[in-house]
């Protein structure tokens, strides 16, 4: 029987349902792929509050010590945290995680030595083929001497190389509401935040895979309300969210309103900048607003677009030295944190900012968001390609229009924009667009839906 693993394998990442898709056999053999690949001798793994993520994590540790691998377990954390021990310990890692995703999904985010992706063209096609193929003909033959597999707590380390990177010492008091959606955030934030001036109002800390609350997902507007209604309540100076494995930050402000992230992404980039001396390369992907290459020009920045996906996002950042890159899918990547996504960096950088000066949040925030987005749109289209080259065909040589194909289509004018690029996986096209006030953002969103949806 032939094994055909192209439904869990993504593009960055194993992801897939419990028992369903995948189980611990097939982690085991996942965990000897992983190291084959990599040539390690040595390895860290962590893992999510997910039902499923200690058995599969156990079952991926035997695996890679069954290859004369020694495991290094951190047990319970955040995707960032994990990207911590990769780098801090020099070692290829493995989290396991569905990030956002319902209960029933369980996943592996894989890292080489020093937080390095592992993606498509990075491993994850290789690792795939070993796996179909031990699953076919049986488990590799053990090595002659067993890696050793032994424990190591990395959360105070985690913590206190975070708060290294951020002087949060000297801001004045703020009330924060943290809604950690039963994720991992409500094991890294008391640790993190302990010791500063903040008053921390907690929501669905303890951590539960089973998300009996709301989805651990902040980028759904519904899965926000509980935090902005609590802000109000309480009246506090901001409110955070994160997603399932901590590795997003979303942010309110003290009305409750919601805060883009690609302001967050501007603020951050400013900062960055500051710290070194007002030079440096950031990197934004595509679909963020006109906001973050001004602000980061206007720091003596060099802006530098990508695609999206945080593949694309690290590559880049290891190719240009950036020192900080931000998405609108609120991913923060720091040069400091070894080029690797960390949420939680990005909260401390905002509490910071907002601590560091006295008005509130929304007048903080007001210079760095500047125009008006429509968020991300998904249609489901029945030819991604006929649909993109019927956009094309509505736009293409009116004056003033200019397009290009970095990731989908972006079409550009002096006064909005928007890109539809085609989902990898789902029979989707996903349009962003932003223009110069509400009416004409409207306008042009509704324009570019139908023709996608006609």
């Amino acid at each position: 029987m032939t094994v055909d693993l192209s439904q869990l394998v993504k593009a960055y990442d194993v992801r897939g349902v419990v028992p369903d898709q995948w189980d611990e056999p097939l982690a085991e053999l996942f965990g000897a792929a992983f190291v084959r690949v990599t040539g390690a001798s040595a390895i860290v793994i962590g893992h999510d509050m997910r039902p499923s993520s200690p058995g599969l994590s156990g079952a991926f540790a035997r695996g890679a010590a069954a290859q004369g691998v020694d495991v290094t377990e951190i047990g319970l954390c955040s995707t960032d945290q994990l990207y911590y021990a990769s780098g801090a310990l020099n070692l290829p890692g493995a989290m396991f995680t569905a990030s956002h995703n319902p209960a029933q999904y369980n996943g592996i985010k894989l890292c080489r030595a020093g937080a390095a992706p592992v993606g498509q063209d990075t491993g994850l096609t290789e690792i795939r083929e070993l796996v179909e193929g031990w699953a076919e003909s049986g488990a590799p033959a053990p090595a002659a001497t067993r890696g050793t597999v032994t424990r190591r707590d990395t959360l105070e380390d985690y913590a206190a190389h975070l708060r290294s990177l951020v002087d949060l010492t000297a801001i004045r008091p703020l009330k924060v509401v943290v809604d950690a959606g039963n994720g991992m955030g409500g094991h890294t934030v008391p640790t993190v935040f302990a010791g500063l001036p903040l008053t921390l109002v907690p929501m669905y800390f303890e951590l539960d895979g089973t998300f009996p609350n709301h989805e651990a997902n902040p980028l759904d507007p519904a899965n926000l309300v509980d935090l902005q209604k609590r802000v109000r309540e309480e009246s506090a100076d901001l409110g955070i969210a994160f997603d399932g494995d901590a590795d997003r930050c979303f942010v309110v402000d003290e009305h409750g309103d919601p805060v883009s992230p690609s302001a967050i992404t501007a603020l951050v980039a400013a900062r960055e900048l500051a710290r070194n001396g007002g030079k440096g390369v950031i990197i934004h992907n595509l679909i963020t607003s006109w906001s973050v290459p001004e602000v980061v020009k206007e720091n003596g920045g060099t802006p530098v677009r990508t695609r999206v996906g945080h593949s694309f996002i690290k590559a880049e950042m290891a190719t240009s030295g950036a020192i900080f890159g931000g998405e609108h899918s609120a991913h923060y990547y720091f040069k400091d944190f070894w080029n690797a996504d960390t949420g939680m960096l990005a909260a401390l950088h905002v509490l910071a900012a907002l601590g560091g000066q006295q008005g509130p949040l929304s007048g903080l925030v007001a210079s760095y968001d500047r125009y008006t987005g429509s968020g991300e749109i998904n249609s489901t289209v029945a030819d991604q390609q006929d649909r993109l080259t019927a956009i094309r065909s509505a736009y293409e040589g009116q004056e003033g229009v200019t397009l290009d194909h970095l990731d989908g289509l972006t079409i550009t004018t002096a006064d909005w924009w928007f890109n539809v690029r085609p989902s990898n996986t789902e029979p989707l096209l996903r349009l962003n667009a932003e223009a110069r006030d509400e009416a004409t953002m409207a306008k042009v969103r509704d324009e570019v839906l139908a023709i996608i949806r006609a």
